[in-house]
């Protein structure tokens, strides 16, 4: 009787300690959203008033939309050639059998494990001898050095799930290696390598630490400039950006939800 009494008392503190760390995560966002329609030049809360300036600031000015149009830009490609390069490699090392497998396996993963400024001097070192520093290719080429790893994992665990004798049955009807893949694997890893895109695209472009060491001043990306503006301006227009990337990033993360039940579903009927 004792061990019954106690369970409903112990879910009860559970759901309050979570609910506690959920509030502490989400308090800058209830501080956030309401600055960003302040009536005041400076930051300030509670509003003052309610006013759609800072907004409109964000959408009127040059300095601010030109590197947001840069970062989607740059943020599109490195998701296309993350896909491009981490579905084969995801391929190469599940279904490889090689010497070194795990060791290449834990190279490709690294970005995601070493700090990303040490990246960050490494590429900026490289990319001073090549003279490509403050152009948009050197964006695309060191993002996508962090967004490679994403599209593997998510490609590799799509590719764990499914079972492989509906491409050998392909085989045996006639299907070459590139037929049963595009026709037979291809459609049921999709979920996977479309999370492993859109999480690729966040990555680039949320990515700061990289930007303040090769944009230079020619190729100033949203992070980049969100920053100098917290930093030299004050500015109150970044309050107006980030609840604008809050919300895209709400969308962003419930599509990648909706993806993994999707990809969860097919590995299911796959194993059926």
């Amino acid at each position: 009787m004792n061990r019954r009494r106690e369970k409903p008392e112990r879910r009860s503190l559970l759901y309050v300690i979570c609910s506690l760390v959920i509030i502490f995560l989400l308090f800058p966002i209830f501080i956030i959203i309401p600055m960003s329609f302040n009536t005041s030049d400076a930051f300030e809360f509670p509003p003052s008033g309610f006013s759609l300036q800072w907004y409109s600031n964000f959408f009127g000015r040059s300095d601010w939309f030109g590197p947001t149009i840069l970062s989607l830009r740059v943020a599109l490609l490195v998701s296309l050639v993350s896909i491009c390069l981490g579905t084969p490699g995801a391929l190469a090392l599940v279904r490889g059998k090689f010497r070194g497998l795990a060791t290449v396996n834990a190279f490709v993963l690294s970005p995601m494990i070493v700090p990303p400024i040490i990246i960050a001097v490494g590429i900026y070192f490289l990319f001073a001898k090549m003279r490509i520093i403050g152009t948009e290719v050197s964006l695309v080429m060191a993002h996508s050095i962090l967004a490679i790893p994403f599209v593997v994992i998510n490609v590799s665990a799509m590719l764990k799930g499914l079972n492989q004798n509906i491409e050998q049955a392909a085989l045996n009807l006639g299907a070459n290696r590139f037929q049963a893949f595009f026709y037979v694997t291809l459609p049921m890893i999709r979920p996977g390598i479309v999370s492993g895109g859109i999480l690729a695209f966040i990555t680039s472009f949320d990515e700061l630490i990289i930007a303040i060491f090769i944009s230079g001043s020619s190729a100033v990306t949203l992070p980049k400039k969100m920053w100098e503006s917290v930093r030299i301006e004050s500015d109150p227009t970044v309050a107006a950006v980030s609840s604008l990337l809050i919300g895209m990033s709400i969308a962003i993360l419930l599509s990648v939800e909706l993806l993994r039940r999707r990809g969860a579903a097919v590995a299911m009927e796959s194993t059926a």
